[in-house]
């Protein structure tokens, strides 16, 4: 239980780390290299990924896991959890949830940090 607590609170840290880094290239992108709203969002989201698979096999889960299968499994995982929590988010949330529908957008995001820790933890980085 408590190298699963100390793993979430190492998760946090590297979304944290994510958020931030695909904000700066983002900003970078469009204010340094005037490039569009499209590929600046995906160069953003890109160098965010990266930094989030990179550091949670190495530092948050300590995998030895092989690099290429752990990346097959990180991709997938976050196709599913992503497209969990848009279901969440457009069949549950949205529909019966009468809040303003930002705030339903962070339950989502809620739901997809959980359950994108759990994938991670039980199969992605699993050695």
């Amino acid at each position: 239980m408590r190298e699963t607590v100390i793993q979430a609170v190492k998760y946090g840290v590297v979304g944290a780390s994510n958020t931030l880094i695909t904000a700066i290239v983002i900003w970078v992108m469009m204010k340094g290299f005037d490039c569009p709203d499209v590929v600046s969002n995906i160069t953003g989201y890109v160098a965010g990924v990266l930094n989030s698979f990179i550091w949670n096999k190495q530092w948050t889960f300590q995998s030895s896991a092989g690099w290429m299968g752990s990346a097959l499994r990180f991709g997938a995982v976050f196709g599913i959890c992503y497209l969990l929590q848009l279901g969440l988010l457009i069949y549950v949330l949205n529909p019966y949830l009468p809040i303003d529908p930002y705030y339903n957008q962070l339950l989502a995001m809620g739901f997809y940090t959980v359950i994108n820790f759990v994938f991670n933890k039980f199969y992605t980085f699993k050695s």
